[in-house]
């Protein structure tokens, strides 16, 4: 295996260094999430995968930063990052929630310029790139945007009555909704790489239907799985996405692998 490249400890977390896979994989996070969400996924997925997880800015050790309100500069910013630390492993990328649509336009970037794109995305509980609902949740007050967390889930209720731990969230969740809500749709734009699509039946951001149009922007292969519950379903569903993770990371043939 070639190194395990540059990390700053800044843009890029890696929990569970694996530095003699074969694969690496990306992970984008929610709204309002940080790489810490993605410390179990990490565990489950060491050694055969190694795991890099994206840190925004404007949460955990980066709190300090202002949050970056535009998707196309976050996705900019993370571009570079992974660039920085390439170590010549295929990668393969996974988002859950609007990390679906940074992943996608991060994938994009790496196809546009350098021709090749990941060698997989997993895309997770958001509408496809051409069906954006926008929205106007950045817009709330305080109680509408913990109105908000309450009804999609993933948010420990203890950590919303918690003064100082509250506005911290939602400095965080107000910036990134800010980000995805504000991002226009995507029509046009077909990776040259497999989409696998994973959502919960009661998830009250994405339909099926809106899950579905995700292969209207893959030119390759195409998956869809549906799991019961809701936004965050992939909590109760751990096991299920790791073995759909690792058995598709396992059965990328020859060509795939030397994809980015």
């Amino acid at each position: 295996m070639t190194g395990s490249g540059t990390f700053d400890g800044e843009w890029i977390h890696r929990f569970h260094p694996a530095d003699d896979s074969e694969f690496r994989i990306v992970c984008f996070p929610h709204a309002g999430g940080a790489a810490s969400y993605f410390y179990a996924l990490s565990e489950a997925l060491a050694p055969e995968l190694d795991v890099l997880a994206v840190q925004y800015p404007g949460r955990q050790d980066r709190r300090a930063e202002g949050c970056v309100e535009n998707l196309a500069e976050l996705a900019d910013l993370t571009y570079a990052a992974l660039r920085r630390c390439e170590d010549g492993r295929p990668t393969v990328f996974f988002g859950h929630s609007m990390g679906s649509i940074l992943a996608f336009e991060v994938a994009r970037r790496y196809q546009d310029d350098t021709g090749t794109p990941p060698a997989w995305l997993f895309a997770s509980g958001y509408p496809a790139p051409s069906l954006l609902r926008g929205g106007t949740v950045h817009r709330r007050d305080d109680a509408g945007v913990i109105e908000e967390l309450r009804s999609v889930g993933g948010t420990d209720p203890v950590y919303l009555e918690n003064e100082h731990l509250r506005a911290s969230i939602l400095f965080a969740v107000r910036g990134d909704y800010t980000a995805i809500e504000t991002h226009p749709r995507v029509t046009d734009v077909r990776l040259g790489c497999p989409v696998t699509m994973l959502v919960g039946t009661d998830d009250p951001h994405t339909t099926t239907a809106e899950a579905e149009a995700w292969q209207h922007h893959t030119s390759g292969e195409f998956a869809l799985h549906v799991f019961q519950g809701g936004h965050f379903y992939l909590d109760e569903h751990s096991q299920e996405v790791t073995g759909i993770i690792t058995g598709t990371v396992r059965n990328i043939p020859a060509a795939g692998k030397a994809a980015r």
